[in-house]
């Protein structure tokens, strides 16, 4: 393997070894994910976006890659980092290893660094910008510098689809608005209904010139307060139509009924979230990947429906003049786990009782 290095914008260093597509740097926003499988789900997730993930679990790659369970287009990760890349897959539905799929995809890796010491800096620091490569530790330290993060910056433009898609055949029309739709969502939706994919930027007449018995917002990347253009269509849409969003979706719904969002320090992401339903005392094993969330004290006509145990963050809303919710974990979650996929039948509920 090419000996490279990882720095982050403050100066701390990792030595590594590269695979991937190995570049003089790759830059971006350093988080963590705790999920103990799933690597693939995770890169091809549009909501990491401008993002380099580090899996804190230390075996990445032993059950290669296949492409059935990518979650969509292309990779928007900007680089991956591991303890231990295993290049010896073994799997009955693998297709090719993960450093073979991430050359095709053009994203860069570095395995060999202490994740768990990395991942203690993130935890204290909050999640920093870094850079990594074959470049001089000078050089990728000037990358991590000028790198900007998420805050501020309109990510889903890159990751919505430029035109309008049709999936499934079910009764009830269901219009998706696109701020970076995982392939596993629309899985969910399609059982039960004729799924429009709209982009980001579609307008109130757009979206209801579709016909839809509901809408859905999407998860995707990013700061909730530079999609301002989907706040105002989601304002102008609540009353007419069902709403239900995931992730981002959760944020914007938020928005639109006069709420705030802020940063966290260094994110929910991972696929073992204890979460709280409110309704009933339940608690979830949930999937989350989220850098932003509500600002419980700003909420306005919604009620917290869901509530994460480790931190409190608010984890999901309901409107109390509108048809309309969200949740800010992934009840679709691939490959899991599967504990919150009953809101998906409530959204179907809703839909009909409307």
């Amino acid at each position: 393997m090419i000996p490279g290095a990882l720095v982050l914008k403050d100066g701390t260093i990792f030595e590594g070894h590269l695979f991937g597509s190995v570049k003089p740097l790759s830059s971006g926003e350093v988080v963590f994910n705790t999920a103990l499988s799933g690597y693939q789900e995770i890169l091809s997730d549009p909501s990491y976006a401008g993002q380099i993930i580090t899996f804190t679990y230390p075996h990445i790659g032993n059950y290669g890659v296949n492409p059935d369970d990518n979650e969509s287009r292309s990779i928007f990760a900007r680089g991956v980092i591991v303890r231990d890349y295993d290049e010896h897959y073994s799997n009955y539905r693998a297709k090719q290893s993960l450093d073979v799929w991430l050359k095709h995809a053009g994203i860069g890796a570095i395995s060999g660094l202490d994740t768990r010491k990395l991942t203690r800096h993130i935890r204290e620091h909050g999640a920093v910008p870094g850079a990594f490569g074959t470049a001089p530790v000078k050089d990728l330290l000037k990358a991590a510098q000028r790198e900007p993060g998420t805050t501020g910056v309109d990510l889903v433009k890159i990751v919505t689809v430029s035109k309008p898609r049709k999936m499934g055949s079910g009764k009830l029309r269901v219009t998706a608005l696109d701020y970076g739709i995982k392939t596993s969502i629309l899985d969910h939706l399609t059982p039960f209904a004729t799924v429009i994919v709209l982009p980001a930027g579609a307008t109130t007449e757009q979206i209801m010139a579709s016909r839809p018995n509901g809408v859905f917002l999407s998860n995707g990347p990013g700061d909730p307060e530079t999609v301002d253009y989907a706040v105002e269509t989601i304002r102008q849409l609540l009353g007419k139509v069902p709403i239900f969003g995931i992730c981002l979706g959760n944020q914007l719904l938020a928005t639109a009924l006069g709420a705030k969002t802020e940063k966290m320090p260094f994110g929910h992401h991972g696929a073992n979230h204890p979460v709280q339903d409110l309704s009933n005392g339940k608690v979830e094993i949930t999937s989350q990947n989220h850098n932003f969330a509500v600002v419980e004290a700003s909420l306005r006509d919604a009620v917290v429906t869901h509530r994460n145990l480790n931190d409190g963050v608010v984890e999901g809303i309901k409107s109390t003049k509108y048809p309309a919710f969200s949740v800010q974990y992934h009840p679709e979650a691939g490959p899991g786990p599967h504990d919150a996929s009953y809101l998906f039948g409530q959204f179907k509920q809703m839909m009909e009782a409307a």
